[in-house]
């Protein structure tokens, strides 16, 4: 099997501009449609609709290598970070931190040099421990050759199948030269067009140990925050990938075991770019819900833990509420509980719905209503 960076003529990747040309035009029509919506918003609204993108891609990013992180966990350290609002939100964890400050500084800081120091920081934040799960491995410097090869495999032991073999770790420094001066270098090509080239020719090398998928995709979103022009993430195309994953895997094992015409993945790219825009205008009608019921809610604060499962049943909450649920996930009493579905039901930010006893259950009123 030769793989892509094999060939004679590697990094030199090539494309079809022309077969591209329509569906990137599209994707474009799109980002510039979204972020007028964006504009047309209140700094409130556009607060709360980037705080929501930047929190999906990182919990999607993260997601994509099989790591679930806690999704209010991520929300409280970005806003932190922007010095936004956390009240009720939970202190988040060393790993969730080095997560998103990797994100935070490829996207607010999309005018900043991409250098080997910059990724290294990136990587050493993604492993705070020096260890991936039990393991330790190199942090904050290229991988080395003591590990043996660097092969992406699935299948049971003693089944395995390679999927790719990255190049050898004595090849790293001037591929990564390589990769970082055209990068940095004056670019022919539309910023979008270098997003998906900058993901794939960066995944293909495999540079570290481990954490290769996201901060590809980071290096990604500084090229499209470049698209954009604005350090506000207003989609989230980790979360397209996440849903497309097989998909994803495919396109890229199909590349990298191919020539050096990557038109085939750019297309898929694209394609993936423009839905992540759909659902993002799809998800903006729920940010606009949740923003106004805060602004109704706000003059006169609910408790933390009110605020928490607010925020909770306001996130893609499954099922109705019930004192059960509250307690559980307040991590108080039911007497507790109780009192506080009591007073929201005072104010009318919460409504029982048919039905009573054990069963009794509760919803979020409409953003519409008055809640005193």
């Amino acid at each position: 099997m030769t793989y892509i960076h094999e060939r004679p003529r590697w990094p030199k990747l090539t494309w079809d501009s022309e077969a591209l040309s329509g569906a990137l035009a599209a994707v474009r029509h799109k980002q510039g449609k979204h972020l007028g919506r964006m504009e047309a918003l209140g700094f409130e609204l556009r607060t709360e609709a980037s705080l929501t993108a930047l929190t999906l891609e990182v919990v999607k990013s993260s997601a994509i290598e099989g790591q679930n992180l806690d999704s209010e966990e991520v929300r409280s350290s970005i806003a932190r970070k922007l010095g936004l609002e956390v009240a009720g939100l939970p202190q988040p964890g060393q790993e969730v931190e080095g997560v998103v400050e990797m994100m935070l500084d490829a996207t607010r800081n999309f005018d900043r040099p991409l250098t080997a120091e910059r990724l290294f920081g990136w990587h050493a934040a993604l492993f705070p421990t020096g260890r991936s799960g039990i393991h330790r491995i190199t942090v904050g410097a290229w991988r080395t050759g003591e590990t043996g090869p660097m092969q992406i495999v699935s299948g049971p032991i003693g089944k395995e199948r390679v999927y790719f073999q990255a190049p050898e770790a004595e090849r790293l420094e001037s591929e990564m030269e390589r990769f970082l001066e055209w990068f940095a270098g004056p670019s022919d090509i539309d910023p979008v067009l270098k997003a998906a080239v900058a993901h794939f020719w960066f995944v293909t090398v495999h540079p570290f140990e481990d954490g290769n998928g996201r901060i590809a995709r980071a290096i990604a979103d500084i090229a499209l925050s470049q698209a954009d022009g604005t350090k506000d993430r207003f989609y989230s195309m980790s979360s397209a990938i996440e849903t497309e994953r097989k998909e994803y895997y495919f396109h890229l094992e199909s590349a990298q075991r191919g020539s050096l015409d990557i038109t085939a993945w750019i297309a898929w790219f694209l394609a993936c770019l423009a839905r992540a825009i759909q659902d993002a205008d799809e998800t903006l009608g729920s940010v606009l819900h949740k923003a106004k019921l805060w602004q109704r809610i706000n003059p006169n604060p609910v408790n933390e833990r009110q605020r928490r499962i607010i925020n909770r049943m306001l996130d893609n909450f499954a099922g109705h509420l019930t004192t059960s649920k509250y307690a559980k996930l307040a991590k108080c009493s039911t007497d507790t509980a109780l009192r506080d579905i009591r007073g929201l039901l005072e104010r009318g930010i919460l409504v029982k719905n048919p039905g009573g006893g054990r069963s009794t259950s509760y919803r979020l009123a409409e953003a519409d209503t008055n809640p005193v």
